[in-house]
């Protein structure tokens, strides 16, 4: 077993709160990822599950003991760091099997494990070697390795990418997936990067300004956020919001060139919200485009029935002025200006409008998502 849980845990240093009450349960053999902005408190919550740092109040539990007062060679974890901290005079075998020396385990078993542990990550043939004379991708891996053969019931990472270029970013994640689910071991991982949280977390705890502001898995995360600031932080690129008003009925959003019916799953919440100011959200990919711009004097442009359309159900349309064009090669993104706001659509590479071009956008209305303008929470289906 190898469970972790964080009850109404609270960090400060003086008079400055880091971590707020924070609850968080990370099950058996789970891949939880801490994501959120520097500076929330993503790495001083690993911190104290390693027992880096104190708890100023709450307890965290690992296989259900307190561990609060447990110093961290006792808590059965093992942590890889941003920086790789490798011993740069010993070679790789030396490194690998540094902490089951200071154990003072057997010789043959720790011999095994490091051999274990080398063909696991693919070190075999680089054992004899010191850091200086490995890439940047066998560093990280002889620092991950150093946590294998600790065998331990819990795996910590630290931003352990950040120093990697892109394309071998996108190589160690894949392997450090593929490795937690071949070694079963419970793993929080930490990270900034929330397309690193997106592929490889089961599930995602978002955090900011030392609040969790939810937990739940990718899709969950990404198509129902409780609240503005994960609507926002999830997602590349993020989440459109623009302001509008819910009519008398609660049926209808309207603004200033918007007037949008709501899906029947929105409308018996939205009707406690009629007549107010809500913010509505729409991913780029849920604007279509049919291909056809709106010239000035064009008067068909209007009577064109929205793409994706279909007779008896609801439709609507954005009207926006394109302010820029980004070719990504297998798609286009659009900015594009709504009255006072910002708009981004997805849309083939083939048919890209160009600048100063308007268009209307046909809006996937069943995949809106409505916030209360004052609190930021999500008004739920």
């Amino acid at each position: 077993m190898g469970n972790v849980t964080l009850e109404h845990v609270t960090k400060r240093y003086g008079d400055n709160e880091v971590i707020t009450d924070l609850d968080l349960t990370v099950a058996d053999r789970e891949f939880m990822v801490l994501v959120g902005p520097s500076g929330c408190g993503k790495s001083t919550v690993l911190r104290m599950i390693a027992g880096l740092e104190e708890i100023t109040a709450g307890a965290i539990r690992i296989n259900d003991r307190v561990v609060n007062e447990i110093p961290p060679k006792d808590r059965d974890i093992a942590m890889v760091f941003q920086s790789y901290a490798l011993y740069p005079h010993m070679n790789v075998r030396e490194n690998l099997e540094f902490g089951l020396r200071m154990r003072r385990m057997e010789r043959a078993e720790r011999e095994r494990r490091v051999a274990e542990a080398a063909e696991i990550l693919g070190l075999a043939g680089f054992l004899d070697r010191k850091p200086g004379q490995l890439s940047g991708g066998q560093r990280q891996r002889v620092a991950v390795g150093r946590a294998i053969v600790r065998q331990p019931q819990v795996f910590l990472f630290d931003e352990p990418l950040s120093n990697l270029d892109a394309k071998l970013r996108v190589q160690m994640r894949a392997e450090i997936t593929s490795l937690q689910r071949q070694l079963q071991t419970t793993t929080i991982y930490v990270t900034h990067d929330q397309v690193e949280a997106m592929t490889m977390g089961s599930r995602i705890a978002v955090l900011d300004e030392g609040r969790l502001m939810q937990v739940g898995t990718p899709l969950e995360l990404y198509e129902q956020p409780d609240n503005l600031f994960v609507a926002r932080f999830i997602g590349t690129p993020p989440m459109n919001i623009f302001s509008a008003t819910l009519d008398g009925d609660g049926g209808r959003l309207r603004a200033d060139q918007v007037d949008l019916p709501l899906p029947d799953r929105l409308q018996p919440v939205t009707g406690t919200h009629a007549g107010c100011q809500v913010l509505v959200g729409v991913r780029p990919e849920n604007l279509h485009w049919d291909g056809m711009v709106a010239r000035t004097g064009d008067e068909t442009a209007g009577d064109r029935p929205p793409l994706g359309s279909t007779p008896g159900q609801p439709a609507g349309t954005l009207p926006i002025e394109v302010m820029m064009v980004e070719s990504l090669g297998h798609e286009v993104l659009i900015h594009g200006r709504l009255g006072t706001e910002n708009l981004i659509a997805k849309v083939d590479p083939h048919d890209a409008p160009g600048v100063g071009d308007n268009l209307q956008l046909t809006v996937a209305i069943d995949r809106l998502l409505i916030f209360d303008r004052e609190t930021g929470q999500r008004l739920p289906a």
